[in-house]
C-alpha cells in the first residue's frame, strides 16, 4: 500500500513537470521561467530547492551525534545565506537582467574570470546533486525492503528527476517545487505532532536535548573552537551566494522586490522547517533508544526512515515519504538545472559563439543529460555522507567566487587582475592545506582559502594601479 502511494506521488510529480514543459518556448523560459513568477512560487522554489535530503536525513543524524555544534553550516549558515541574498544581492543582480551568475563575472571582469569562476561553480554542484541521488537510492531501498538496491534506487531516482527537468527546465522546477513544498510542510507538521506525542510531548524532548548539551553552538570559547565555528558558518553562508540555483530564483521573479522578499522569507522558512526533522529525529532517542544506538553505529541517516516504518501507522508513513521524496526531488531538479545552464552559457558558448535560440535550448537540455550521468556516477562511487557531500560542495565557491562577487558589486576599484589573483590564491591555498596540511588544523582550509582570496582581490586590484601611477609620475618627472 505504501509503495502504491509513492508510485502515485512520483507519477503526479512527473506529470506536473511535463505539463510545465508546455510553457517553455525559448531558452530564457527554460533557464529563468521568463522572469515572470510571483512571490508565492519564488518563495516555494527558494525553500524547496534548499530543503533537500540533508534537511530530512543528514541534519537530524548529525544533530543526534554532535548537537547544534555539528550543524552550524546547515541549516544556520545556509539560511543566513538566503537572507543575505535578499538584503544585499537580489536587487542589484536582478537589474542586470542576466541569464547566469557567470554573466556577471564576464560583464564586470571579462571572459577569463567568467570561465574560471563558472567552472568552479559547476564543480561545486557535483557533490550536491550526488547527495540527492544517494538519498533517493536509500529511500527506494527502504521502501522496497531491499528488493531495490541502493545503487539501483539511485539510477531510478536520477531517471525520474531527469525526465521532468529535461523538458520543463525552470518552469518544471517552479511548479513541482510549489507542489512539493506543500507536501513537505503538511507532512512534517503532522509528523512532529505525532512523534512528539509518542516521545512524551515536546517539552520532554527539548529537556532531554538540553540535558545532553545539544543546543550548544560552540564547544568552548577557545580560539581553535571559535575559528572552527566561524569557518563552518561562513562555508555555506557565503559560499552559497555565488551559486546559479540561487541566481535563477532571483532572476525568475517578476520584479526585484519579489526577488528580494522571496529570498528572505524562503531563508526563514528553511531554518524553521529544518528544526522539525531535528525534533523528530531526537525524539527517536526517547521512543526507541536501542534502534537509535544500532543505526548510529551503522548509518545514522537511517534513524528517521526506520522510526517511521517501525513505529507509525500507514498514513504517517505516506506523509513522511511524501515529504522526503518532495525534499529530495525538488533539490535534485534545481541543482541539476543550474550547472547545466551555467555550462552552456558561460563555457560552451566560448567554443560555439553563435547559436540560435533553438540551438541554445537544445544545448542546455543535452548538458542536463550529461551532468545527470556524471553526478550519478559520482554518487555511485562516493562513500561520503549526505551531510558531508552538501557541506563540501560550497567550499570551492567560497574560496574562488565570493571575493570577486563582493568586490565586483560593491568596490569600484576592483579589477580583472584582482579577480584572477583572488581565484588563484583562494583555490591554491585551500587545496594545498586540504591535501597536505595537518589533520586537525587551527585554521579550517576553506577559511584560510577565503582569506587568501580576499588578499588576492585587494592586492591584485590596487598594486597595478599604484605601480601604474608611480610609473606615470616617474615619466612626468623625467
Amino acid at each position: 500500500m505504501l509503495i502504491g502511494f509513492v508510485v502515485v506521488y512520483l507519477l503526479l510529480s512527473v506529470g506536473i513537470g511535463l505539463y510545465a514543459a508546455t510553457r517553455v518556448r525559448n531558452a530564457r523560459d527554460f533557464a529563468v521561467a521568463g522572469r515572470s513568477l510571483p512571490f508565492p512560487i519564488v518563495t516555494a522554489m527558494v525553500f524547496a530547492t534548499w530543503f533537500g535530503s540533508e534537511a530530512v536525513l543528514g541534519i537530524p543524524a548529525t544533530f543526534i551525534d554532535k548537537g547544534f555544534a555539528g550543524i552550524v553550516e546547515d541549516p544556520f549558515g545556509s539560511s543566513m545565506c538566503l537572507v543575505l541574498v535578499g538584503l544585499l544581492f537580489a536587487r542589484p543582480l536582478y537589474r542586470l537582467n542576466l541569464l547566469t551568475i557567470g554573466d556577471f563575472y564576464k560583464q564586470r571582469f571579462g571572459r577569463n574570470v567568467e570561465l574560471f569562476v563558472s567552472l568552479c561553480i559547476i564543480a561545486s554542484y557535483l557533490g550536491w546533486v550526488a547527495a540527492q541521488l544517494t538519498a533517493l537510492g536509500v529511500v527506494f531501498n527502504v521502501l522496497s525492503q531491499g528488493a531495490i538496491s541502493a545503487n539501483a534506487g539511485m539510477l531510478l531516482g536520477a531517471g525520474i528527476v531527469l525526465v521532468y527537468t529535461l523538458f520543463g527546465g525552470m518552469w518544471s522546477v517552479a511548479l513541482t517545487d510549489f507542489f512539493q513544498m506543500t507536501v513537505i510542510v503538511a507532512g512534517l507538521l503532522y509528523l512532529t505532532w505525532l512523534i512528539g506525542d509518542m516521545a512524551g510531548g515536546p517539552v520532554k524532548v527539548l529537556q532531554h536535548a538540553a540535558a545532553q548539551d545539544k543546543f550548544t553552538m560552540i564547544p568552548s570559547l577557545s580560539p581553535k573552537d571559535v575559528v572552527g565555528f566561524v569557518g563552518a558558518l561562513l562555508t555555506m553562508m557565503l559560499g552559497s551566494i555565488p551559486q546559479q540555483d540561487i541566481f535563477q530564483r532571483v532572476m525568475s521573479a517578476k520584479n526585484e522586490n519579489v526577488a528580494a522578499r522571496a529570498s528572505m522569507v524562503g531563508g526563514g522558512l528553511y531554518l524553521t522547517f529544518c528544526m522539525l526533522p531535528i525534533f523528530i529525529g531526537f525524539a527517536a532517542t526517547l521512543i526507541d533508544p536501542t534502534m537509535v544506538s544500532r543505526w548510529m553505529q551503522q548509518d545514522a541517516q537511517m534513524i528517521l526512515p526506520s522510526l517511521i516504518l517501525e513505529r507509525t501507522p500507514l498514513f504517517a508513513q505516506v506523509m513522511f515519504y511524501g515529504a522526503l521524496l518532495s525534499a529530495i526531488m525538488s533539490t535534485a531538479s534545481g541543482t541539476l538545472l543550474a550547472p547545466s545552464v551555467t555550462f552552456t552559457e558561460n563555457v560552451l558558448s566560448r567554443f560555439i559563439p553563435v547559436m540560435s535560440d533553438r540551438q541554445f535550448l537544445l544545448a542546455m537540455r543535452l548538458t542536463v543529460v550529461g551532468l545527470a550521468i556524471i553526478t550519478t556516477v559520482f554518487a555511485l562511487l562516493s562513500d561520503a555522507t549526505i551531510y558531508e557531500m552538501v557541506g563540501n560542495a560550497y567550499k570551492v565557491t567560497l574560496v574562488s567566487a565570493v571575493a570577486p562577487l563582493f568586490a565586483g558589486l560593491f568596490w569600484k576599484r576592483s579589477t580583472p587582475q584582482g579577480a584572477l589573483l583572488a581565484i588563484a590564491l583562494g583555490l591554491g591555498s585551500w587545496l594545498a592545506l586540504d591535501w597536505f596540511g595537518p589533520a586537525d588544523p587551527f585554521w579550517p582550509p576553506q577559511l584560510a582559502g577565503l582569506g587568501f582570496s580576499i588578499v588576492g582581490m585587494v592586492a591584485g586590484s590596487l598594486l597595478p594601479q599604484r605601480l601604474g601611477r608611480g610609473a606615470l609620475a616617474a615619466v612626468g618627472r623625467f
